[in-house]
């Protein structure tokens, strides 16, 4: 797989057929990227999945909306201003901005899929946004993703942009996010589009499948997004494709992109990897794994690099009462060393040897529940100082 922000001159070669793109800024925060359309010269066969936040953007219910038919054309997204929390006006908002995006494109306002990302609680800046998409068409660029990347970023310290060639097709992959962090549904933002002929039904199945082992696997802080959205469009511009090898492309990008968000999360300083296995259930795993990953406790100590295993332990133990487990059973494992098996294994020497592993800038923790074959792998991140001073300053 490759990451298209190394390599200029490939990202200009292998782009995928039929997309066009606009990057800019709008002024809606600062004079960075706070606006990309990405565009498909046809209309393609498209599916997405939202947050399940009751107290969704704007941007969301009119998503659901356009994309129930199985197709879009364009993807319009802003940064610096999530509209959330914005009331009717927030809606008319997003009504307009769609239909001034489609008269500007040629196309019809249905076949957007809006997006906003940024702060909640106020209203976008609609006289910055009408002056800044006129003109929009004459600006539009062949490829161009690395810029779209960039300019729906918020908190993220660098774009997160992958693609990967599947035949004669190319399927590129964005996604941002590093704070608010703990997906229901989908995770964030992230756009995929291709030139593979797909069909919306096969898309959607692929989709959902992808993310429920990748974006739904990550957390940053246990909360929730207002906004989360993923999409993808496929116009068929490179024809068919091998269906199991896209899903493999599709589900590995998913999983890369959402590493790469647990590795950004804001303020960190290591990527955590958790993995449960011998499961009874994928749900129990997963379940587990988020409470190990999610455990302020357990992320401090990475942060701290301090081998207090105990906190592991902890999060296992404070699961609902329907995770059963056996404690003469579980095995705990920091990287390749075994801590604890139904009882403490080994002395200071194994303390040393964590405590030397945490030192390393991603870090693998592996429980064995021996009570199945199931098994599920979480992405977090370490809970660092910033964090607190990143939200602290989130608004100004």
């Amino acid at each position: 797989m490759k990451n298209l922000l190394e390599d200029k001159e490939y990202i200009l070669e292998n782009m995928p057929e039929g997309f066009y793109t606009c990057s800019k800024s709008l002024g809606i925060k600062d004079e960075t990227l706070d606006f990309t359309v990405i565009l498909s010269t046809e209309p393609a066969n498209a599916a997405a999945m939202f947050t399940q936040s009751r107290f969704c953007g704007a941007p969301i219910p009119i998503g659901k909306q356009n994309v129930a038919n199985g197709k879009l054309q364009c993807f319009a997204i802003n940064s610096k201003n999530a509209n959330v929390a914005t009331g009717e006006e927030g809606i008319k908002n997003v009504i307009e901005l769609n239909e001034l995006i489609a008269a500007e494109l040629d196309i019809a306002p249905e076949d957007i899929l809006p997006s906003s990302t940024g702060v909640i609680g106020y209203q976008l800046p609609m006289d910055k946004m009408r002056a800044g998409i006129k003109n929009l068409k004459n600006n539009l660029v062949e490829g161009g993703l690395d810029k779209s990347a960039e300019a729906i970023m918020t908190t993220d310290t660098y774009p997160k942009l992958k693609m990967c060639k599947i035949g004669d097709a190319t399927l590129v992959g964005m996604a941002k996010g590093s704070g608010m962090i703990e997906p229901n549904m989908a995770t964030m933002l992230s756009y995929f589009v291709t030139d593979a002929a797909i069909s919306a039904d096969e898309l959607e199945k692929l989709l959902r499948e992808a993310v429920n082992q990748s974006f739904n696997m990550v957390s940053i802080d246990t909360d929730t997004s207002t906004s989360d959205t993923v999409a993808i469009m496929a116009n068929g511009a490179a024809g068919k494709v091998d269906l199991q090898a896209f899903k493999e492309a599709l589900t590995a990008m998913s999983i890369g992109l959402a590493q790469e968000i647990a590795r950004d999360g804001e303020g960190a300083t290591k990527l955590v990897e958790v993995t449960v296995n011998e499961a009874s259930s994928f749900l129990q795993a997963k379940k587990i794994g988020k409470s190990i990953v999610n455990s302020p406790l357990v992320k401090t100590a990475i942060f701290g690099e301090d081998a207090n295993w105990g906190r592991i332990a902890m999060a296992i133990g404070k699961c609902e009462d329907e995770i059963e487990v056996d404690l003469e059973k579980i095995a705990i494992y920091f990287g390749d060393t075994l801590i604890y098996q139904g009882k403490p294994i080994g002395d200071k020497e194994n303390l040393d040897q964590i405590q030397s592993y945490l030192e390393n800038p991603e870090i693998k923790i592996t429980v064995s529940l021996a009570l199945g074959k199931e098994q599920a792998t979480v992405w977090g991140c370490d809970l660092s100082y910033d964090y607190v001073r990143i939200n602290g300053e989130y608004t100004t």
